[in-house]
């Protein structure tokens, strides 16, 4: 079917441009010092008003009548190429960029100022390159990828210190991570310190919080999309970093001279290591390991194998030790079929551990998450105006909910196994980049997706198919008792879902520095993350959609206006979304989500929405650069009653979700003085993140006991801080081959002291009821050290 359509399109796109002789410009684009491939360079041709970009491999190819044309090769932060062809026949060109000096302190946001931009369909997209990431203030010093994009509209931070973030209403489980096409399942270190990606080892950095191609599927609020860089096939560097907290090293070089190179990067926390001066017994602790190998066979094949490792360690005297974190490895395939057709296939392990010893209870604790996918895409270039992406996609998944085992010979705990959990998820795609007219162009596309819930040793059968009943007297929801048990071999399937997911982005060009956009997605979602708290934690439980929980479906809508100003040394970006997702799931009250093998018992489908506008104002030249982004939001959820009997949760009642923040704003500067010193700083705001405080108490026994009302009515107070930096630079840089440079931050200029948490409780000595604010971090000054060589 796929290629049906594919060879369909092929005909009716490409029969009208037999007449007149069509050649193709090709090739891929690389850094002159490194060899290391581009991603996003623009290659424009003036004379035409049209061009093309590379993709995520360096790969351009743009197809166009014969003729004599000027070809620009651009990229901020690189020097600009213009060249002259013949174009009487296929031309296979490859380009070295080199590195603009008098631009690399200003890359910010990918600031997009050419015409192409405006032009292109794409919007809600935003990309991050090293340097940006680099160059923000974060807490103790260290750079950070998912702090990075917490500067942008629409997207929100679950609370100081936490793990994961928010993107257009959405919860922390709905967004895709990738790092090289592998998914990550926890992007945090040390509870949400700190982001597992080590920006030292990071090429290019895409969120999609809209108009998501179709190449990407399986979660229903955004796409962070990252790539590690190669290596230099040219010649050995090192660089690194040393922090208050952590440090950071990283290799790469050549294997066989411009045809094949390596990466090895490693980073490490050592505060632990000064604990017991305090007279600590506690420990808490990260490492994480980046390693990449390219090698080029020819001009038409590469082959690349990566991988990822990190751990947490977090230590409790002798008595609790908890360890988590991801690793994954991935091995892929470029191959060029022609100057038209160019391949990528990837065969992806990814696995997410989850893992406690409790010397004091007697017994260990593991879970976690496995996949298994194999990806093939193809980019075809037909012409100009005409991009055709497709492929198809399998993960095959293993859930470990749970096991324990006793520790030691006097324990008394028994070993048990929480039923495993089996899945497969297969999906195909095409995706379609269509030039109507000099003024009107659209990105359209479908992905067709097919989740199996696979057999397991145990499924508990209820009555009705209703795992959780409705108690009309107490009003009040709880877990049915099972009627049976049905047993199932791995190849049967226990439930199974298939979805079309429609996909379509418009741009209307006014002229040549402002457009409209609109754009509208349907996506599916089969994994749900099991959390009952505002923020994940490493604790919590993935399951798959099965018998007893729905796929989560989304639509969204967006628009948006688009305009560069005084040529494109300012942009401005504006749009408004809508998002409706049904089959979100909600839990009852009093859910009990840890170690539950009948997970379904606790579990409602509901339904979720979002909506707002977000404002993106940037200037992006000049020795004073940087943005103002601003949203304006609302995200609610509801979980009516099943039948007109049920009260359903929170009365059936929209409510705000925990990651509902009315007004976010975020500001962002870089102030380059000279050649030494450059000066950096943001600044935040964001409406309290919903919550529930108690309404009243009641007395049993002379125990005071709290009660509360609905959920997420009230919030805790507005959130807000700024942070600064200073970037020192030595002079002496210019004039050898090891370069250095020293970074003074200050995270919380003004020490505010925001509320992660609200409790009440009974003073002990006054009886009287108290609130007890909780606050992470106050004013954190930081150094860190950087080189390389």
């Amino acid at each position: 079917m796929l290629l049906k359509l594919t060879n369909l399109l092929i005909f009716l796109f490409v029969v009208s441009g037999i007449a007149q002789s069509r050649y193709t410009l090709s090739g891929t684009v690389t850094e002159a010092a490194s060899g290391e491939t581009l991603i996003g360079v623009n290659v424009l041709i003036p004379e035409l008003s049209t061009g093309t970009a590379s993709n995520e491999y360096g790969f351009y190819s743009i197809t166009l009548p014969e003729g004599t044309y000027e070809v620009v090769y651009t990229s901020l932060g690189f020097g600009e190429i213009r060249q002259t062809i013949n174009l009487k026949e296929n031309i296979v060109q490859d380009i070295a960029l080199s590195e603009d000096l008098e631009q690399l302190d200003e890359v910010l946001i990918e600031a997009d100022v050419e015409q192409l931009s405006i032009r292109s369909p794409q919007m809600s997209v935003a990309t991050l390159k090293a340097e940006t990431i680099k160059q923000i203030p974060v807490v103790l010093g260290e750079a950070d990828v998912v702090k990075s994009i917490l500067l942008l509209p629409g997207v929100t931070s679950a609370g100081e210190a936490s793990s994961g973030f928010n993107v257009r209403g959405g919860a922390a489980d709905q967004n895709l991570i990738l790092l090289d096409e592998a998914t990550i399942f926890n992007s945090s270190h040390l509870f949400g310190f700190f982001s597992v990606f080590n920006p030292d080892a990071i090429k290019d950095v895409k969120l999609f919080k809209g108009g998501i191609p179709a190449r990407y599927g399986g979660r229903v609020s955004s796409v962070l999309d990252i790539y590690q860089k190669e290596g230099n096939s040219k010649e050995f560097h090192m660089n690194g970093g040393i922090g208050a907290v952590a440090s950071r090293l990283l290799a790469e070089g050549p294997i066989i001279k411009d045809k094949a190179a390596f990466l090895v990067g490693g980073r490490a926390s050592y505060a632990h290591l000064f604990l017991p001066l305090f007279d600590l017994d506690n420990s808490a602790y990260f490492y994480d390991l980046n390693t990449k190998v390219n090698f080029r066979l020819n001009e038409r094949n590469s082959i690349f194998l990566s991988g990822y490792f990190g751990r947490d360690v977090f230590e409790i005297s002798d008595n609790f030790e908890n360890t988590y974190g991801n690793a994954l490895v991935n091995f892929r395939w470029n191959h060029i079929f022609s100057e038209k057709l160019f391949s990528n296939l990837s065969l992806i392990y990814s696995d997410y551990f989850y893992g406690l010893e409790l010397d004091f209870v007697g017994f260990e604790w593991d879970s976690g998450i496995q996949n298994f996918n194999l990806k093939y895409d193809l980019k075809h270039y037909l012409s100009d105006k005409l991009q055709v992406n497709y492929g198809i996609n399998n993960i095959y998944y293993q859930f470990n909910p749970g096991r324990i085992i006793p520790n030691s010979p006097e324990s008394g705990i028994v070993e048990e196994q929480l039923t495993k959990k089996y899945a497969n998820e297969f999906a195909a795609y095409v995706d379609v980049s269509h030039n109507i007219s000099s003024n009107f162009s659209l990105q359209y596309g479908l992905r067709l997706s097919h989740f199996t819930r696979l057999g397991q040793d145990e499924l508990k059968l209820y009555e009705n198919d209703q795992p959780v009943v409705f108690d009309p007297l107490l009003l009040i929801y709880e877990g049915a008792e099972p009627i049976g048990v049905r047993e199932s071999s791995r190849g049967e399937s226990l439930a199974s879902f298939t979805n079309l997911e429609p996909r379509i982005a418009a741009s209307y060009v006014f002229n040549d520095v402002s457009s409209v956009k609109a754009s509208y997605i349907r996506m599916a979602q089969y994994l749900h993350l099991l959390s009952n708290t505002s923020s994940p934690t490493p604790l919590d439980v993935w399951t798959p959609s099965g018998p007893y929980v729905e796929p989560q479906l989304l639509d969204q809508y967006a628009l948006g206006y688009f305009r560069n100003i005084n040529g494109g040394e300012y942009t401005l970006e504006t749009e408004i979304y809508y998002k409706d997702i049904q089959n979100r799931i909600d839990y009852i009250d009093g859910a009990n989500l840890i170690a539950n093998n009948d997970i379904e018992q606790v579990i409602l489908n509901g339904e979720a929405r979002a909506y707002g506008f977000e404002i993106l104002f940037r200037k992006n030249r000049g020795k004073l650069q940087g943005w103002v982004a601003y949203t304006l939001s609302k995200s609610e959820q509801r979980t009516p009653g099943r039948t007109p009997d049920e009260i359903g949760i929170n009365n059936g009642e929209w409510y705000n979700t925990p990651f509902d923040k009315t007004h976010d704003i975020a500001i962002y500067g870089n102030y380059i003085l000279n050649d030494k010193w450059s000066f950096n700083t943001n600044f935040i705001f964001q409406t309290g993140q919903p919550t529930n405080y108690p309404i009243g108490q009641f007395v049993i026994q002379g125990i005071v006991v709290p009660y509360y009302g609905l959920r997420n009515q009230e919030r805790l107070p507005n959130y807000h801080r700024m942070d600064v930096s200073a970037v020192y630079t030595p002079s002496k840089n210019k004039d050898r081959k090891f370069q250095s440079q020293w970074v003074f931050s200050i995270y919380n200029l003004y020490n505010r002291m925001n509320a992660a948490s609200i409790n009440f409780r009974q003073n002990q000595d006054t009886g009287v009821n108290e609130a007890v604010r909780t606050s992470i971090f106050g004013i954190v000054p930081s150094v860190t050290y950087n080189f390389k060589f």
